[in-house]
């Protein structure tokens, strides 16, 4: 039986990700304080799941909306899509995945800029159910919370 990752594990995965990714990442804050990013590229940072040790990569925030990202459950899946855009002062995004047995499953988030969360809900393809979800930045320096 395949034992979870710790919170230090993926830490160290994401770490590993991200050290390669760019300056973009170093700006997210981990804990919801300080100033929110503006637009599509609010998105751009690595995003945890309250619920479990899901984590989604999003690693550019393209001005057609195109977002280039991965997810983590805990290994590595590509999005066959993932699309992200801004409708007044709202951001959206929608990842729909089909690898590793998900065969359509999808996320519909919003980004909450006030709490710095992803929140929406997460479309199960398999078990046809649908959950309630929140995603929390994680820090992209030193140990995950």
């Amino acid at each position: 039986m395949r034992q979870p990752w710790t919170s230090t594990g993926l830490g160290l995965l994401l770490a590993g990700l991200l050290a390669g990714a760019g300056p973009a990442f170093a700006q997210g804050t981990g804990s919801g304080t300080g100033p929110a990013k503006a637009g599509l590229e609010a998105l751009v940072g690595a995003w945890k799941r309250s619920d479990g040790n899901y984590i989604i990569l999003i690693r550019e925030a393209g001005r057609n909306g195109e977002l280039t990202a991965s997810y983590f459950n805990p290994n590595p899946l590509p999005f066959a899509k993932a699309q992200a855009v801004q409708e007044g002062g709202s951001v959206r995004a929608a990842f729909e995945l089909q690898a590793g047995g998900y065969g359509g499953s999808t996320y519909a988030l919003r980004y909450d800029p006030a709490s710095d969360r992803l929140v929406g809900e997460y479309y199960q393809a398999v078990a046809k159910q649908t959950f309630d979800v929140v995603f929390s930045r994680q820090r992209t320096e030193g140990k995950l919370r």
